[in-house]
């Protein structure tokens, strides 16, 4: 996907800033994009490499093929991580929060 169709499309879907854009719709949002982007390079699999017997070797390895990866290809992918994981730190943020409002009705 070039840059520029990615950019109009995330502006498209959290809109200017990324101001629409929550935990719930983010991981909507990438996990279509995961679907579309394998839908149209399934003769471009990921393949781990299968001695790969730790969380850390899979990351070792998608580091690895992004540096060897096309510019905008590596900016997307990267972007997208960033993006996941920015808002996975929101969500258990959240989750935090809310644990402390409902437990402390438990406690009443």
């Amino acid at each position: 996907m070039k840059l520029e169709e990615f950019r109009n499309l995330v502006r498209s879907e959290f809109g200017q800033g990324l101001k629409n854009a929550t935990p719930a719709n983010v991981r909507e949002f990438l996990d279509r994009m995961q679907q579309e982007v394998f839908q149209n390079r399934i003769a471009d699999r990921i393949v781990i490499d299968e001695p790969a017997t730790s969380y850390e070797e899979v990351i070792k390895d998608f580091f690895t093929r992004i540096l060897e990866a096309p510019l905008e290809e590596a900016i997307v992918a990267l972007w997208a991580l960033a993006l996941d994981l920015s808002f996975a730190a929101v969500e258990s943020q959240y989750a935090e929060r809310f644990a402390s409002l409902f437990h402390e009705l438990d406690d009443a």
